[in-house]
């Protein structure tokens, strides 16, 4: 990133912005976002089956059409680095000098193509490898010199076991580009140990990239200048303060596909900083779950939304959870609160869940502030 102050990065990113809104939705400032509606998977779909393929969104300059689960439809696009992959290669050092073996899927979904152009953008030499055939990846790796792995992070150590049963020297691997999977903390310090600087990297087939880590800093994912990240209450657009766990909404700022506060379903934070640090890029703790908390309870679901509702409807209470337990012979469900009085919101809860629900008055701060509104406890039952 530039070294930019962040007033002049969000000054460029509302211009950006506003280029792409009609001119009676016009923002004065980013949190001015907060008054537009959140845009969710389910909406694309909706709109999909409507106006194939890509639904209401205004789409241009599609080279490429893929799909993804869902199934959802997402544009591909040929101008340089289209989905802003290559910010996080050069993050980590990867240059004209590299050899890079993409091991994402070149088929259906838009990853191989992804960091295909990534590497495009920095002068990277590509062998297209896609999954699998994971002894001929090891041949291939040391044949033709590979210095940088991009992929799954488990699938180089399977790539790497391989190469030493097989008696083949990979010790020219040096980077690796990870994403699409949880990189443990163990099993990012067994490739340091081999000297192999392991980062990785938080995007989506729909928005592109959202954050990444760079080779200097583990601490947090450098949210992407291409980006507008809001973390609100799972299940409304109402921002969360910076800390505090919650919904991830992307704003995307390409104007061949302007998806607006657009819900990936994850949970996650953006890092606090100090006020005078006005230079150091946003960061985002990684992901934390995800934020459709959806759960069965005698044929009703509860949701996120009703949780939301619940506390609109009573402003009294500052911050509600529901649990679900079993208690060996039917489910209870529990709503427990910050503020307000148990007796006054009864009724709210039975019209609003049309679940019966015992309703617990918590202390300020007991309730967990990790995103979740919804906690089913049956799944840790035996």
């Amino acid at each position: 990133m530039d070294m930019k102050t962040q007033h002049d990065l969000k000054a460029e990113q509302l211009q950006q912005l506003n280029s792409m809104l009609p001119a009676d939705l016009q923002l004065a400032t980013l949190a001015d976002l907060a008054t537009l509606p959140v845009l969710r998977k389910g909406d694309l779909l909706a709109g999909q089956a409507e106006r194939p393929p890509f639904g209401q969104v205004p789409v241009q300059n599609v080279t490429n059409i893929y799909q993804s689960p869902g199934p959802i439809y997402e544009p591909g696009g040929s101008s340089p680095d289209w989905w802003r992959f290559g910010r996080f290669l050069a993050a980590i050092g990867c240059d004209d000098t590299d050899v890079a073996q993409n091991t994402f899927a070149y088929h259906f979904t838009p990853a191989g193509a992804m960091f295909e152009s990534a590497a495009r953008s920095v002068g990277t030499t590509v062998f297209p490898a896609g999954p699998g055939n994971t002894r001929q990846q090891a041949e291939v790796a040391a044949a033709i010199g590979t210095t940088v792995y991009v992929g799954t992070p488990d699938y180089l150590n399977a790539i790497l076991a391989k190469g030493e049963e097989l008696g083949i020297d990979l010790s020219r691997i040096n980077k690796a580009a990870v994403s699409a999977g949880p990189l443990f903390p163990q099993l990012r310090q067994a490739y340091e140990d081999r000297g192999i600087t392991c980062r990785q990297c938080y995007g989506t087939a729909d928005v592109g990239l959202i954050a990444y880590e760079t080779a200097e800093s583990t601490d947090g994912m450098v949210i992407d200048d291409g980006v507008i990240v809001e973390i609100v209450m799972p299940g409304t657009g109402t921002p969360l303060p910076h800390g505090e766990i919650g919904e991830v909404l992307v704003t995307v700022l390409n104007p061949d596909y302007p998806l607006i506060r657009f819900s990936v379903g994850d949970l996650s934070a953006i890092m606090p900083r100090s006020d005078a640090d006005t230079v150091s890029p946003d960061r985002i703790v990684g992901w934390r779950g995800r934020a459709d908390q959806a759960t069965k309870v005698k044929g009703m679901f509860i949701r996120p939304e009703q949780v939301a509702s619940l506390m609109a409807e009573n402003p009294d209470i500052t911050r509600a959870r529901v649990e679900v337990d079993f208690d060996g012979t039917k489910d209870q469900v529990t709503v427990k609160i910050e503020g307000g009085q148990p007796d006054a919101i009864r009724a709210s809860v039975a019209e609003i869940l049309k679940l019966s629900a015992a309703v617990v008055k918590v202390d300020d701060g007991d309730l967990p502030r990790d995103g979740i509104l919804v906690s089913d406890l049956r799944s840790l039952e035996g």
